[in-house]
């Protein structure tokens, strides 16, 4: 049947009647575009992508539902409220009235994004799912410089700057950092936090220079808004999950001098020390703790406590160091990965030249259980410190230098950590070029192609943990083969034959070397002796020949295995056999000589 006439304005079906274009969308909330575009990413609602684009492929659809979610939406009040407060500020700014600006400007309306967070995630696990974009965005804003022209005020570094050493200091505390790769863009992170793989990149410590109009920062204030509320929460739970207050209080000191993350590194071993000290003040759960802090009651005495204890502690203690508090958790608690993290720089010390990169070495050396100190004011130790084990140093020449220690480029604790062991330091060291720095983050067995460098830190491995690997062009069933086994079993029993033979050999040319002796002191004449060696020798002789020939038998089981060996295996075991047939030739020749010599100095003596 043909399709009935629809009148304009009656009941739509499909897609039409799903999916709405953003100006339809602006026009139904009553709102501009900046205001839907903010709303939008903090309710974390973004267009979607229908089967059938009515209106066009020029247009940007979005859900019905969704901008129905937002009609409802609490913010959408406030921010008319905001716009109105902005046109009554420019209206008395106009009529040159400052005192009505200012006013208006402190009555302006604010909000709080911490309903809309609880809301989007409604598990802790969904918010560190969520993490990596977080993690990125929040590490760029910190190493960014204030502008006005963009709106990006101190307050907002400076609050990107502490989330980001307040997370950074949670992750080297609990060694749970895996991965490691310096790239172009940056620095690449990979933490393991409840189970969840969070990736993030920070950026090089280099001056920011802001790109031309390409960027809209008003779309990145907006989700570092959110950002930072999400941190902030993530930050409270993780550190209440190992009986930390939060938020932290730090040493001034330290802060005027940059030194967040070793501030926070005295702050938890401040706060360790009071909890032993007072353990009913830090039995008090995190709900409880807000609580107090809303209805004004004054602290009590375990803030005073723990600032207390924070300005008892040396500055030159090596042990606050970013080791954080060492026991955490219990050992049994602890999975592998964790364990093995926490004891690859043990007991090592490390001191950062000035040219190195400190911030990230500060945070990666704590987490896998060493300590560090740096150049400059704050620092727990001095460069002359002997017990100091590395040196970092990123430049072509290094002037004074300490024995006691080694001086290697940076590179090489980002190998060790990804390689998870202790690389030799030789192709590191001052001076040289360091090997390639392999990224974590590929499969090469998936890729089809291994690099050089990365079989060899496999051998290092395998090294560390008593493993036998194939030899190169060989494959890992060469190793269960049972004829090899055979072969490897019969050429070990031949060496140990021989060994025995060589030791009786050794046992009868020395007994016939005292008896020698012997009769050279008693005065007897030697031909008489060589006669009664040559008898000796011949019953021994004698005696060898009615003994079964043991390396006769050991031919025989060779040439046996020989047989049912590869072309390539039979050329290794001949090889092998010629290398200990050529030893053997040269202990002979050097026994020779030594007989030769002691038989001139005889006669010399006579």
């Amino acid at each position: 049947m043909p399709k009935h006439y629809r009148p304009a304005g009656k009941k739509k079906e499909g897609n039409a009647a799903k999916y709405i274009t953003r100006s339809q969308a602006v026009k139904h909330l009553q709102v501009n575009l900046p205001v839907f575009r903010k709303l939008s990413i903090l309710k974390g609602i973004f267009p979607r992508e229908p089967k059938k684009k009515v209106k066009g492929n020029h247009h940007t659809y979005y859900h019905v539902k969704d901008i129905a979610f937002l009609q409802h939406e609490r913010l959408l009040e406030i921010f008319r409220d905001i716009r109105a407060y902005e046109k009554k500020i420019k209206k008395a700014e106009s009529k040159k009235n400052p005192d009505l600006a200012d006013r208006l400007r402190t009555r302006a309306p604010s909000y709080k994004l911490d309903r809309i967070i609880c809301e989007r995630y409604p598990k802790f696990v969904d918010a560190l799912r969520d993490l990596d974009d977080c993690l990125t965005m929040v590490h760029l804003f910190a190493a960014l410089p204030a502008l006005e022209k963009e709106k990006i005020a101190v307050k907002r570094i400076h609050n990107c700057r502490r989330l980001s050493h307040e997370w950074q200091a949670f992750i080297s505390r609990t060694h749970k950092l895996r991965k490691v790769f310096i790239s172009v863009k940056g620095i690449y992170y990979q933490a393991e936090v409840e189970g969840q793989k969070i990736t993030w990149l920070t950026p090089h410590a280099l001056q920011q220079v802001f790109p031309g109009d390409d960027v809209d920062f008003n779309v990145m204030l907006t989700f570092v808004e959110v950002y930072e509320t999400l941190l902030a929460f993530i930050n409270y739970h993780l550190y209440h999950s190992i009986d930390v207050k939060y938020p932290p209080i730090l040493d001034p000191r330290l802060e005027a001098l940059a030194s967040d993350l070793y501030a926070l590194s005295r702050y938890f071993d401040a706060n360790a020390k009071q909890s032993v000290v007072n353990p009913e003040a830090s039995s008090l759960s995190g709900s409880e703790q807000v609580e107090t802090q809303q209805n004004g009651i004054p602290p009590d005495e375990s803030e005073l406590r723990l600032a207390q204890l924070q300005h008892q502690l040396p500055s030159n203690e090596p042990g606050a160091l970013m080791r954080l508090v060492e026991d955490v958790a219990d050992e049994d608690q602890e999975d592998e990965d964790t364990k093995a993290c926490k004891k690859l720089f043990k007991n090592m010390k490390f001191f950062l030249s000035r040219e190195a990169p400190r911030e990230s070495l500060l945070f990666i050396i704590p987490a896998f259980g060493g300590i560090v100190s740096w150049e400059g004011e704050g620092a727990p130790y001095k460069e002359a410190d002997q017990s100091i084990t590395h040196q970092i140093v990123d430049r072509p020449t290094q002037g004074h230098i300490f024995l006691s220690r080694e001086y290697v480029q940076p590179q090489w604790v980002y190998d060790c950590v990804n390689a998870r062991i202790i690389l030799p330091t030789e192709d590191y060291m001052v001076g040289r070029v360091p090997p390639p720095h392999l990224s974590p983050f590929v499969d090469n067995e998936a890729e089809g192609y291994i690099p050089e460098y990365a079989e060899t830190i496999k051998r290092l491995q395998a090294h560390a943990r008593n493993e036998v690997l194939p030899l190169p062009g060989e494959g890992t069933e060469d190793l269960e083969d049972p004829h090899k086994l055979l072969v490897e079993g019969i050429i070990d029993r031949a060496e140990a034959n021989e060994a025995a033979e060589r030791r009786r050999k050794m046992r009868i040319e020395q007994k016939q070397y005292l008896n020698e002796l012997k009769l050279e002191v008693d005065g007897v004449q030697y031909p008489s002796t060589a006669s009664d060696n040559k008898q000796s020798s011949s019953k021994e002789t004698q005696a060898r020949e009615s003994e079964p020939d043991l390396q006769q038998i050991v031919q025989d089981h060779a040439n046996r295995s020989m047989v049912v060996m590869s072309c390539r295996n039979r050329e290794l075991v001949e090889a092998m056999q010629i290398g200990k047939k050529r030893d053997l030739d040269g202990v002979e020749h050097l026994k020779k000589r030594k007989r030769k010599l002691e038989e001139a100095q005889k006669s010399g003596n006579n």
